[in-house]
């Protein structure tokens, strides 16, 4: 059974990376119960080694799963996770892609880690124009030990694709961990249709290795750090949709887990919202 909110409750989304060890079914029924309207799930790796979950066009989990959304009155959102370096090919993609459509899924979620910035436009490019086929947007997301490093190079990327349905996705500690300010972020608003929520705290970390270590394990939830995410939201207006990722760590349940970052990230909202 869904969840239920009051009228004026805020659209908030998660990302699987949230309590990623939950199936997709499994995440859909505890993002709903924990007051969420949306959800993001990962159809393909983030890095060598990384869970993620299949979900192939007509298969038996797929329907169990648009089932489920049906029943809980939750959408899917995005669809992570792609890395778009020197080998990529986009065509290799298209069970994925496809697959995220049939589910429901909006846009897609990549980064860009490639050198040769020609090639990376060309293949970022590739992958908008296969994902429009099926009805998707592509959002890229700035992280500082990638090639794409900073939301200007994201929103430059974006710019260089001349891609209709490209975007620029906010995460809050890439985005302010690498130089973003609220400023530029009106500045560029127009390219911005996805944001994630998330706090961290202490000095910014400097090597690679530690950069890493804070996306992947040292987050906290909205609220919780020291980022200004009640100006964030606040710039963002209606502007994007809005989500939160904050990977699970130590004992918590992950339904525990999922109602205490709901709670954390309603607190941002206005009384309007």
């Amino acid at each position: 059974m869904a969840a239920v909110t009051s009228k004026s409750a805020p659209i908030i989304g998660v990302a699987h990376f949230s309590s990623i060890l939950l199936p997709p079914v499994e995440f859909a029924k505890a993002a709903a119960r924990a007051g969420f309207s949306r959800i993001g799930l990962r159809l393909h790796p983030a890095f060598p080694g990384a869970p993620y979950y299949e979900l192939p066009v007509g298969g038996s989990v797929a329907g169990e799963l648009k089932s489920v959304l049906a029943g809980e009155g939750v959408e899917v959102f995005d669809i992570e996770f792609f890395v778009i370096d020197p080998a990529f090919d986009a065509s290799s993609l298209e069970a994925t892609v496809a697959a995220a459509a049939d589910i429901g899924a909006r846009r897609l979620s990549v980064c860009g880690d490639d050198p040769d910035q020609s090639r990376l436009v060309s293949n970022f490019a590739d992958l908008c124009r296969l994902s429009d086929r099926y009805g998707l947007a592509v959002d890229v997301e700035n992280m500082g030990w990638r090639v794409t490093r900073t939301f200007r190079d994201s929103v430059s990327l974006v710019k260089a694709s001349d891609a209709r349905n490209a975007g620029a996705l906010v995460d809050g500690v890439h985005f302010f961990r690498n130089g973003g300010t609220l400023a530029s972020l009106r500045t560029e608003m127009r390219w911005v249709r996805h944001v994630q929520l998330c706090d961290v705290a202490g000095p910014a970390p400097v090597t690679p290795e530690e950069m890493i270590a804070e996306a992947r394990g040292g987050r906290f939830a909205p609220g919780e750090g020291e980022l200004p995410l009640k100006e964030l939201v606040a710039a963002i207006g209606s502007s994007a949709a809005i989500s939160v990722e904050v990977p699970l760590a130590g004992f918590a349940s992950p339904e525990a887990h999922l109602k205490h970052l709901y709670d954390k990230a309603e607190g941002l909202f206005g009384p309007d919202r």
